[in-house]
């Protein structure tokens, strides 16, 4: 149940597939509308392709966030591992970003919340590189770029799913009315298309199924060296 509760997979993919067709259908009122359960962009400013572009990073980044860095902690240290990942997590959403008020209990959000994501970040990129469509791609954008994104562990994702799936994500964006200009990452793929959410929701999903399966494989082979241990101390 606890995993159920934390990790967000299901969710994520629905409110991705809801924008795409929306975008699909060239309503983009309705795109508008849902937006903001995926991101924190202003989705007044972005047209059809920018809101495409804004979906298919949200789904990578919260790959990392909502799901595999989840399984990775419950993995590593069980159910409270898992929660207190995600309480990190949602602690760096609601102060994380600066502001007068929470500027500097927000720093420090932050930085923990860098610090606990950063295996789940990697492993993320490290599976999208295998379960993408141009694994040569993905790495040599994983290489070039990651680094020049502004978080520690979403240029690792971002920059993996863009070469996984032959596009250019970063660029311009605007949040609660602040314009950034990020890097753009994998510069030699092409513009975002609405058929690209969909593509991303299914590297999502297998990015999910090889952390569960690895995170599994990793505690059972774990308990049987600890029983093993065990063993040997009792008949000692």
């Amino acid at each position: 149940a606890s995993v159920w509760a934390v990790v967000g997979g299901t969710t994520l993919g629905r409110e991705a597939r809801a924008i795409g067709g929306a975008l699909a259908a060239g309503d983009l009122e309705v795109a508008r509308e849902r937006l903001p359960h995926l991101c924190g962009r202003d989705p007044q400013s972005l047209d059809g392709p920018a809101m495409a572009r804004a979906v298919v990073e949200s789904v990578a980044e919260n790959t990392s966030d909502a799901v595999v860095g989840a399984l990775f902690w419950g993995a590593v240290a069980g159910v409270p591992g898992l929660v207190g990942f995600r309480a990190v997590n949602t602690l760096d959403a609601m102060v994380g970003h600066r502001s007068p008020r929470y500027r500097r209990f927000g720093w420090a959000s932050a930085r923990l919340d860098d610090l606990a994501g950063w295996p789940g970040a990697r492993l993320t990129a490290a599976l999208a590189t295998v379960a993408g469509g141009n694994p040569r791609g993905a790495a040599r954008a994983w290489r070039a770029d990651a680094s020049k994104h502004p978080s520690p562990n979403a240029g690792p994702v971002e920059a993996s799913f863009a070469g996984a799936l032959g596009v250019r994500l970063g660029g311009t964006l605007s949040y609660g009315g602040r314009v950034e200009h990020r890097p753009v990452l994998n510069g030699e793929g092409r513009t975002v298309e609405v058929a690209d959410v969909e593509r991303a929701v299914a590297l999502s999903r297998r990015v999910t199924a090889l952390t569960l399966a690895a995170c599994v494989g990793g505690r059972l082979i774990a308990d049987a060296v600890r029983h093993k241990k065990h063993g040997k101390r009792g008949n000692a």
